[in-house]
């Protein structure tokens, strides 16, 4: 018979606590999580327009027989749909879920109320939008009365300093953030020459200040040739920046002595929301400087 002393037993012990702990993951787990992610970057590609198999596998880096693979998987999930000769489009299992996502999202819930009489009462298109880095990320919008398309719509990311939502949010950032935001959509419009020229950053920033007293700014062609709107900051309860709403039409029913009239209409609007979200406004609220 064998006997283990108290020395061996504590050895033992010692030994055992000095091995490493088995903290990583299986190979399995990890190949499953790289295959997640994969598809949701599948997902995000077909999103921004990409739609053939080699387009889609060359910009995720995978041999087209993986990428194939990956696409049916979704197609019969419903993630996508598969035009023949067309390619990969978003499907409808996607379409219900951004709903789900939209509903549970409190800004949007909260916020909906007040932009549907927004929207009643001006007859135009009404955006709610937050920021997302140096973009704008759009999570509502109602359709106005007048029948215009605009190129905005729910999910779409536009810069900054250059849309009516984005100088509205940095009406209630500190200056310090403005250079970066300008630089980032100085760097889009190069990206898209077909869009309205970027002002100097002098005269950015001189009309956001005039616009800080007010709580509202203005959009004169700025993103979208023959679009105006009038826009203003949304405060959570701890008086940060928690997006913007916009009140956005042509510029034949957005004359200057309208959008004057509409600022006041559109900053109440979004004070209302903002209480909405816990912030308490007063009378001299200004945006930080």
């Amino acid at each position: 018979m064998i006997q283990v002393t108290q020395r061996d037993a504590a050895s033992r012990e010692m030994s055992m606590s000095d091995l490493p702990a088995t903290t990583t993951e299986s190979p399995a787990k990890t190949t499953g999580a790289q295959t997640l992610l994969r598809g949701l970057a599948l997902l995000e590609l077909v999103a921004e327009g990409e739609s053939s198999v080699k387009a889609l596998a060359a910009r995720l880096g995978v041999p087209r027989s993986t990428a194939a693979r990956m696409l049916a998987a979704l197609v019969a999930d419903g993630y996508l749909y598969n035009v023949p000769y067309r390619g990969y489009f978003l499907g409808p299992k996607l379409v219900h879920l951004g709903d789900r996502a939209r509903a549970q999202r409190p800004l949007v819930s909260l916020a909906r109320p007040i932009l549907d009489e927004l929207a009643a009462t001006s007859r135009d298109t009404v955006h709610l939008g937050v920021l997302d880095g140096a973009e704008v990320l759009y999570l509502d919008k109602l359709p106005g009365l007048r029948g215009l398309e605009m190129r905005s719509h729910i999910g779409k990311r536009m810069p900054v300093a250059t849309t009516g939502l984005g100088k509205a949010i940095m009406l209630a950032l500190p200056e310090s953030r403005w250079p970066a935001l300008y630089a980032a959509a100085v760097e889009a419009a190069a990206e898209r020459p077909e869009s309205p020229p970027v002002r100097a950053f002098a005269d950015l920033a001189a009309d956001l200040r005039a616009c800080v007293a007010r709580g509202w700014a203005s959009d004169l062609e700025e993103n979208e040739y023959g679009i105006r709107c009038v826009s203003a900051p949304l405060r959570d309860a701890g008086g940060a920046v928690a997006g913007a709403i916009s009140v956005s039409s042509a510029l034949n029913f957005m004359p200057e002595d309208r959008m004057r009239a509409l600022g006041p209409v559109v900053r109440q609007a979004a004070d209302a929301i903002s209480n909405a979200l816990g912030w308490a406004s007063t009378p001299d609220c200004e945006g930080p400087k």
